[in-house]
């Protein structure tokens, strides 16, 4: 595939990241009825989930309401699926076979982001804040995304992780999250 480098390689899909207006009720509503435990909570952000190991949701703080754009549930609007699932594939995910609903599909670690025909628009307020994978090295998808030519939205080094944030199709970014020692997952 042209343009792709096999240093930006995810283990697993991490987070989807959300951004609402209530997080604290979001997060009391999972918490008490979905089997989810808070993993962290910021001022910023509260990290849930169920089994952190396979993914978890990131509820950011923001004012509503907020615009459905690309995301349409667990998959992502796309005006031309095939080429997006091509885009994601040189940013390090595995392609996959179609799945039940015949949509373009790629694969991280075992978790799937479908790619569904429809229009993502450019909201001002999307609901979507970003996809996360897991990575071994930070430092080392800085320099992939560098080398590719990415266009990179933020580096962060906060206390229990180490990420580069870049601008994937349809300007859905992509968090590479390393996890550092001391990250605790309960």
């Amino acid at each position: 595939m042209a343009g792709y480098s096999p240093g930006v390689r995810p283990d697993t899909l991490d987070h989807v990241a959300l951004w609402v207006a209530e997080r604290d009720r979001i997060a009391g509503f999972v918490t008490e009825r979905l089997g989810m435990h808070v993993v962290d909570r910021t001022d910023a952000f509260t990290l849930v989930g169920s089994d952190a190991r396979r993914g978890k949701l990131t509820l950011f703080g923001a004012e509503g309401p907020r615009e459905q754009g690309a995301l349409k549930h667990v998959a992502l609007w796309s005006r031309s699926p095939k080429e997006t699932a091509d885009e994601y594939a040189r940013l390090g995910f595995e392609p996959a076979a179609q799945g039940p609903a015949g949509a373009p599909r790629v694969e991280a670690g075992g978790a799937f982001v479908e790619f569904h025909q429809g229009e993502p628009g450019d909201p001002e307020k999307p609901l979507l804040n970003h996809l996360a994978v897991k990575v071994d090295s930070a430092d080392e998808h800085i320099a992939e995304a560098r080398e590719l030519g990415l266009e990179i939205a933020d580096i962060v080094d906060a206390a229990n992780t180490y990420a580069v944030f870049v601008w994937g199709p349809e300007r859905v970014k992509v968090e590479y999250v390393e996890h550092k020692p001391e990250f605790s997952l309960t």
